[in-house]
């Protein structure tokens, strides 16, 4: 499969492999020529015409300098207030900063201390683990449960263990949730919110995939559900529009919360790029027609993936996520070991994110990456069918 052909009736149809293989970014140059990348949470789309735009004044008018001002905060809260009705973003709680797990390990130095606990939803994004290690934090897993739903007992005993002895603990949410693509709904995370105020934990909310939620599910901020006057969240334009590259992000802190984001080192809002703020407020401002465009093709591709594996793989489990760009795939009835993902690249010469760095529940799983055009995705099926 060399080359598909072009197709203008949305953005994840817009490209031939041919074309993104001249991109030069991490998915398309870890591996060879020969695979097709599937594994790393990148898009195979154009840049939106409003990010372009507003790119090319800037390097027009050589504004190339450093960060600065409440530009994307106000752009974020338009952005909220018309998908969401959230009026939480307010300026004057929110903090620039690099990305979204730069921004989520300073919040953690704001209301954890060494050798404390933060709490995650195992199988979860592997930086959680990563960063959090780094940071001198230990992670207590509380494994999501049936349907992979926040388990309300795993939640309790996970924040029992990390308070004991009076210790100061966190509890790092991911919402939507990465690998498995669910979107927690309103009484799950009031219910999150009430358990965190019986043992004192404190959330900070991971939503970098608020924007990509598909038809049939609600994205909820978790700063408007009650009881989370004391939390924070981590907001970006990243994932919906292919930002990566153009690192910005928002930390945002809760009525309670904003005196402690006050806190945070001047020098961390050095972290952002520019060009990131510029190019994640045009998204935010003038980009909803175009995540539209990739709402829709993620909807039918999330579809199309599930018929393939009923033809083509039909010992893997998949249930179709209600949000992000990603799918969870269950591959242990294959008999593949706990590294799926190593036997498709080897066998296949498909790259995929492999399961077990995502922490307990991820052995025997993989990740893929729906974020591409049909021909890819059908293509990718056939690899993996064909490497067993």
């Amino acid at each position: 499969m060399s080359s598909l052909p072009n197709d203008t009736t949305g953005p994840l149809q817009q490209l031939s492999l041919t074309d993104l293989r001249l991109r030069t970014s991490a998915k398309w140059r870890v591996h060879g020529p020969d695979v097709l990348p599937l594994w790393i949470a990148e898009m195979d789309v154009p840049l939106a015409e409003p990010i372009t735009r507003a790119l090319t004044e800037a390097l027009a008018h050589g504004d190339t300098g450093y960060a600065a001002g409440t530009a994307y905060a106000e752009a974020y809260d338009g952005f909220a207030r018309e998908r969401w009705g959230w009026d939480g973003v307010a300026a004057d709680r929110t903090s620039l900063v690099a990305d979204v797990m730069t921004g989520a390990v300073e919040v953690l130095r704001l209301v954890t201390g060494p050798g404390d606990a933060v709490v995650v939803n195992s199988p979860v994004y592997p930086p959680f683990y990563g960063f959090v290690g780094h940071m001198d934090r230990r992670v207590v897993e509380a494994p999501l449960g049936t349907g992979h739903r926040i388990d309300p007992d795993a939640l309790e005993a996970a924040f029992r263990e990390a308070t004991a002895g009076g210790r100061r603990a966190a509890f790092l949410l991911c919402s939507p949730h990465n690998p498995t693509g669910t979107v927690h709904t309103r009484d799950e995370l009031a219910a999150v919110a009430e358990l965190a105020g019986a043992y004192g934990v404190r959330v900070v909310a991971d939503e970098i995939h608020a924007p990509v939620v598909l038809p049939g599910a609600e994205h909820v901020p978790f700063l408007s559900v009650p009881g989370a006057e004391g939390a924070f969240a981590l907001l970006s334009a990243s994932k919906a529009w292919n930002l990566a590259g153009l690192k910005s992000a928002l930390a945002v802190a809760g009525p309670a919360a904003a005196a402690e984001l006050a806190r945070l080192p001047l020098v961390v809002s050095h972290g952002p790029s520019h060009w990131g703020v510029i190019a994640h407020s045009a998204a935010l401002r003038h980009g909803g027609a175009w995540l539209d465009g990739v709402l829709t093709g993620l909807d039918a591709n999330r579809k199309l993936f599930a018929g393939l594996l009923a033809e083509h793989l039909p010992g893997v489990r998949y249930r179709q996520p209600d949000g992000t760009y990603l799918a969870w795939l269950d591959c242990r009835d294959l008999g593949l070991g706990d590294d799926p993902a190593a036997v498709f690249l080897e066998r296949g010469r498909v790259a995929l994110a492999g399961g077990t760095p995502f922490g307990t529940g991820g052995a025997g799983h993989v990740r893929v990456t729906l974020a591409t055009s049909p021909e890819i995705l059908t293509e990718a099926v056939r690899r993996m069918a064909a490497a067993l």
